[in-house]
């Protein structure tokens, strides 16, 4: 699994942005400037950080070696993995999908409106 098609994918999303605000070692993804992603830029074995229920996020960090809490992010609601192959492409881009999920879950209804209107 490639850092591109995770990028890729991410960007896909309705109303999805991606931006340097911490600098050139991390491309965050927003959604109505809220962040869901992010994936690291210069490291051998690039990483995505993605937001996840908290008890999805415990299951998965015991479950796999690729996964950690959240890199300097709040433990409890966003996961960090490492792209080792050992999760499948169709599993990151599901938990893609999920933490996509739950910030526009989140946002307020006039945000919300608003994205009804992206392609």
């Amino acid at each position: 699994m490639s850092k591109k098609q995770i990028e890729e994918h991410l960007l896909s999303m309705k109303g999805a942005e991606a931006e340097y605000p911490f600098g050139p070692d991390a491309l965050v993804y927003k959604v109505m400037g809220k962040m869901y992603a992010l994936v690291s830029q210069n490291e051998k074995i690039p990483r995505v950080t993605l937001k996840v229920d908290p008890v999805d996020g415990v299951m998965l960090v015991e479950q796999y070696k690729s996964v950690i809490p959240g890199y300097y992010m709040n433990k409890k609601h966003w996961i960090t993995i490492s792209l080792t192959d050992e999760l499948p492409l169709e599993m990151i881009k599901d938990l893609s999908n999920k933490s996509y999920e739950l910030v526009v879950s989140k946002l307020i209804r006039k945000d919300k409106e608003k994205l009804k209107g992206f392609v």
